[in-house]
């Protein structure tokens, strides 16, 4: 093979590889090759063949080309073979997403064919019983390599019985990896060997989390699954000891002194990582000054430093249950980055100034020292905004005018947002309050209200501000984007929406026709379903290297600016304004961060998801909790979601189960196209998302972090005894069969 430079080998890979692509997908390929004969008709020259047979073999691994019986190269998706993530049931049997199909392929646990939960799979689909149906040809990247579980010991074998029953069954424990000790503990095994037809799972032990029940435990075993690191290694402690923890006078050199402004921070009552202060005056000629002040956390943790690659390994924050694992040491992340309050902080600062149509008509961004005033929390602003007779009056009376003139800009700048079509979601978050021993003991949905709305519109402001002013520098730069809705579930939102009486006007393209269709049902019985639906139909914020806009902030250019305590984005563009204020040329910033941009965004992306789906896991698991001891009570609730596997309702604490269509036995149930409703084949009894329904709770799986719910008419049904002539009938007919038997 052909030498080639290591830098850009990947490179002619990646260009090798679309080429071949391109070709296979053409119409010009409409009989199949053997690896030889494309070769030849691509004219690969002889020193290449050994790159190309490479290219081959990996597109036969990725599952975008196929071995025909011949041997021939064919198409994945012309041969009737896709590409999918499989999802699977506590059951064993499995539902794979495909991009190219628009419902999800049904897999019997037979079909399998060793494929697990979250793996990435090549399956053979068809139909049955008239639903998209197939089996796994091939396992192309395995998700998940470890798992959590319980370690039981039975007869002469040892066993890991995951907390995810989707994953596997039980994990085999061999040989000198057998631990007696840890019987009834909480553990993380890696899985060695994957199941098969003919064996399950083996796997080593590599972490003990300690013994089921201890305080504590449920949530680091949350962390294990989601592999969400916890305690930072010995080469970042030791970093940190190197920071001084004071602002030193050197540090103020050529920045901006704004201690003599009059800020605050406005956060919750518990929050101890404070990056963004916040300052706001009326100007003579009637425009607003709004300052947003933010730490400057790249001044201390610097490029590829062990603290800046633990943070970007971590990637944020993550806001569990019963405690937050930080991006940052604590030394920083609430100690000299944070801004507290009375004492001197270096910060990136964005001042605006902002007309009275809510538009941006000047400003800067700067490296400054700030001294914030107050550390405010959201409820005591809230409440001296709202109530005349706020018992905090007197107290903050020198902090009452900006307090209004905060709420007056905020009203401009929402205004503004709500004109050109921003999105707004009537949906709450959860808070859930524990004990002191981490048991949860009740569930709060918390609001939006004008001071969290304060805070939300300044940082859109400043967001908006940095990622246009640095687009407009032409240098690299990290964007949040939000694309337009798929077309395909823009269209299904659109034809399901309008069966429930409400009409999508206009495209897909501009964010102001779901916001007009939210307006449309607000305060309406549907109005929790439609809001749901039209969540779904969009598409996934992420990082890109490319200002490619916010769809549902209605926004052209946006960042994460504001957060570089909890956020590696932000922290990362930090270091880019950072630069480009000390005078760095575009050229310089390109080689520097250039190259590898686009690679980062997307682990930025991959580490959000990840901290995300841990902080729901770690909530959702303490719901059940908290519910465990309600078996057997009925809850008014509304259905939230139909699936091909259940109905999922959910209560007016958050609190979301499920009801099993086997629990169902007045009739057999079907879900209709759209996935919102469910009509049962002999009575076309229905149930569509937005229903208001009674149900039981009939199990809470705290391990599985699973509710099961039941109709009240399913369980009053079940739990009334039988007929008399129904039960002669079910005892002569019992007879009968045991007399055939003999």
């Amino acid at each position: 093979m052909k030498e080639y430079d290591e830098k850009d080998y990947n490179e002619i890979i990646k260009t090798q590889k679309e080429k071949i692509e391109s070709f296979i997908k053409s119409p010009y390929y409409s009989e199949y090759l053997t690896d030889d004969y494309m070769a030849a008709l691509l004219e690969v020259p002889s020193e290449d063949l050994k790159l190309f047979r490479y290219i081959i073999h990996e597109l036969l691994e990725e599952g975008k080309l196929v071995l025909t019986k011949k041997k021939k190269l064919a198409p994945a998706s012309k041969a009737g073979y896709y590409t999918g993530v499989i999802r699977t049931t506590e059951r064993g049997n499995g539902f794979v997403t495909c991009e190219e199909l628009s419902e999800d392929v049904y897999i019997p646990k037979e079909n399998l064919n060793g494929a697990c939960h979250m793996d990435t799979v090549l399956i053979a689909a068809g139909m049955y019983k008239g639903r998209p149906a197939g089996f796994v040809k091939k396992v192309i990247k395995r998700e998940i390599l470890q798992a959590v579980g319980i370690y039981q010991t039975r007869a002469k074998s040892d066993y890991v019985f995951p907390d995810n029953h989707r994953l596997f069954k039980r994990i085999e424990i061999k040989g000198a990896c057998k631990n007696k000790e840890l019987k009834g503990h909480k553990v993380v095994v890696k899985i060695t060997e994957p199941p098969n037809k003919k064996r399950i799972a083996a796997g080593v032990i590599i972490g003990d989390l300690g013994e089921v029940g201890e305080k504590g435990v449920d949530v680091l075993s949350v962390m294990a699954e989601h592999d969400i690191p916890g305690d930072f290694p010995q080469n970042v402690k030791d970093a940190v000891k190197k920071i001084p923890m004071t602002t030193e006078r050197e540090d103020l050199t050529y920045r901006e002194d704004f201690r003599d402004v009059l800020m605050v921070t406005i956060d919750g009552e518990d929050a101890k990582d404070l990056d963004d202060a916040v300052s706001c005056k009326k100007l003579p000629n009637g425009n607003f000054e709004l300052g947003v002040y933010i730490a400057d956390v790249s001044h201390y943790v610097k490029e590829k430093s062990p603290i800046d690659r633990e943070a970007f390994k971590r990637g944020t924050s993550t806001y569990l249950a019963d405690r937050v694992i930080p991006m940052l040491p604590k030394e920083l992340s609430n100690g000299i980055c944070s801004l507290n309050q009375g004492e001197d902080r270096l910060s990136l600062c964005c001042i605006m100034e902002i007309n009275s149509g809510g538009r941006v008509v000047d400003h800067r961004t700067v490296k400054g020292v700030i001294n914030v005033d107050r550390r405010m929390s959201y409820t005591v602003v809230y409440d001296l905004l709202t109530n005349d007779a706020s018992e905090y009056k007197d107290e903050y009376k020198d902090f009452l005018p900006m307090f209004f003139d905060m709420k007056e800009l905020r009203d401009i700048l929402w205004e503004k947002r709500r004109r050109r079509g921003a999105v707004d979601f009537n949906l709450s978050e959860t808070k859930v309050i524990l004990d002191d021993e981490g048991k949860a003991v009740d569930i709060v949905a918390r609001y939006r209200n004008t001071a969290t709305s304060i805070i939300e519109e300044f940082m859109i402001a400043a967001n908006e501000t940095v990622a246009e002013e640095f687009f407009n520098r032409e240098v690299p730069f990290m964007y949040r984007s939000h694309e337009t809705p798929d077309e395909e579930k823009f269209q299904m939102l659109k034809d399901t929406v309008g069966k429930l009486g409400y009409v999508l006007k206009g495209g897909r393209k501009s964010s102001k026709t779901l916001q007009a269709l939210l307006d449309q049902v607000k305060d309406s019985p549907k109005e929790m379903m439609i809001n749901m639906l039209a969540l779904r139909s969009m598409q996934q914020a992420r990082y890109t290297g490319d200002a490619l806009g916010h769809y549902g902030l209605a926004s052209k250019y946006y960042c994460h600016f504001t957060s570089p305590i909890r956020r590696y984005p932000d922290l990362y563009i930090h270091r880019i304004i950072s630069l480009c204020i000390d005078g760095v040329e575009p050229d310089e910033l390109q080689r520097r961060f250039g190259k590898t941009l686009e690679e980062d965004a997307g682990i930025c992306s991959e580490n959000e998801r990840r901290a995300e789906a841990a902080e729901r896991d770690s909530v959702e698991m303490k719901k059940v909790e908290y519910m465990a001891d309600k078996v057997g009570q009925t809850f008014e609730g509304v259905i939230s979601n139909v699936t091909a596997w259940g109905i999922y309702v959910q209560l007016p604490n958050t609190v979301e189960g499920m009801v099993a269509y086997k629990s169902m036995t007045d009739d057999h149930y079907s879900v209709d196209e759209e996935g919102t409703s469910c009509m049962g084949d002999r009575t076309h009894k229905t149930y569509t998302i937005g229903d208001r329904v009674t149900v039981l709770l009939e199990r809470a799986d705290v391990e599985m972090h699973h509710l099961d719910f039941v109709f009240e008419e399913n369980a009053a049904a079940q739990q009334s005894p039988k007929p008399k002539a129904e039960r002669k009938k079910s005892k002569g007919s019992g007879r009968g069969r045991k007399k055939r038997r003999k």
